[in-house]
């Protein structure tokens, strides 16, 4: 089963890359999104906040891991084949590397034109941040942000839980960042029913975003210091990032391209002021988002390497026992 495996995600990472995400055709996102909105609606109220949270939490879970369990049941048991071209589709739908890359280039384009308040709009798109009164370094360093954590969130993390577990687990996970997207909020609203699906996915991203991190310094040299340096700004930023993950994209990519990510955004007219990834060796310019696409292509193609290389030699290790 880890070949299989291994074919599938395969086969996933080749169809994403070619078709995408086409916005009319349906989605396993979209359903698990449909059905989160419907359940938040109706339990989100009264008492036991964290307990109905937890319990929205296990209905989502179930019905991804489920559903795609017994679709690929059902077409290994038809032939091998069936099941892998199955299993690669399923898969196929829980990762966005060309959707990433084309959001990414919404921004960037209106910017090399000079039209900031498109790039605005565009990045307003993909950010939670207000984005009316940035500058082209701020409207830069949110996407940088954007593509840097959602390598791992959005591409390496379902393509490691599929190595682990095939679709099921894929979709699993793509569930709890969905769950965590739209409920995991600190506030009044989610503060305590989404509590259970910001933890989860904080435990489910541990592993994947580290990993990724690691890739991503194996993408090139470092633009502007020595690799030991890079190293070491990876390393001593990281951990300075609210979320316990997102550092490890984000302060991978500040490092390698010489530039300063997070410190100071506005949500919704409120001041948030985070801590800094990298040091400033140069200045936020357009290019950087072009760069931190080709990062993020790099990566995932390590990371891809990285799981035939465990897979092969788990298999080899499993055939000698």
């Amino acid at each position: 089963m880890i070949m299989h495996h291994l074919i599938a995600i395969t086969l996933a990472y080749i169809i994403d890359m070619v078709i995408g995400d086409p916005p009319n055709w349906p989605h396993p996102v979209r359903w698990i999104g449909a059905l989160i909105y419907k359940l938040e609606k109706s339990l989100n109220k009264g008492r036991s906040r964290k307990l109905k949270g937890a319990g929205m939490l296990a209905i989502v879970l179930l019905a991804a891991g489920g559903i795609s369990f017994l679709i690929i049941r059902f077409f290994y048991g038809i032939h091998p084949t069936a099941g892998i071209l199955a299993e690669g589709i399923l898969i196929f739908t829980a990762i966005a590397q060309k959707s990433l890359k084309e959001a990414a280039l919404d921004v960037y384009e209106p910017l090399a034109k000079g039209d900031m308040k498109e790039a605005r709009e565009k990045l307003s798109y993909i950010v939670g941040r207000d984005t009316d009164s940035l500058d082209e370094p701020g409207i830069v360093r949110a996407a940088v942000e954007t593509v840097a954590e959602n390598t791992s969130d959005g591409i390496t993390a379902p393509l490691f839980w599929a190595f682990i577990g095939g679709a099921p687990l894929a979709l699993i996970y793509r569930a709890i960042n969905t769950c965590d997207s739209m409920v995991g909020h600190r506030n009044e609203r989610y503060g305590e029913f989404g509590w259970a699906s910001a933890r989860i996915d904080d435990i489910a991203n541990w592993i994947p975003s580290r990993l990724t991190s690691v890739c991503i310094m194996l993408t090139q040299k470092p633009d502007h210091t020595s690799a030991g340096d890079a190293w070491s700004i990876l390393l001593r930023d990281a951990r300075e990032h609210p979320s316990p993950n997102s550092g490890w994209g984000e302060a991978a990519v500040a490092a390698l391209l010489g530039i300063q990510l997070g410190g100071i955004n506005f949500y919704k007219g409120v001041i948030s002021n985070r801590a800094t990834m990298g040091n400033p060796m140069v200045l936020l310019e357009k290019e950087h988002i072009l760069k931190s696409i080709s990062i993020m292509k790099r990566t995932v193609f390590i990371f891809l390497l990285l799981l035939w290389t465990g897979g092969m030699l788990l298999e080899m290790a499993l055939t000698r026992l």
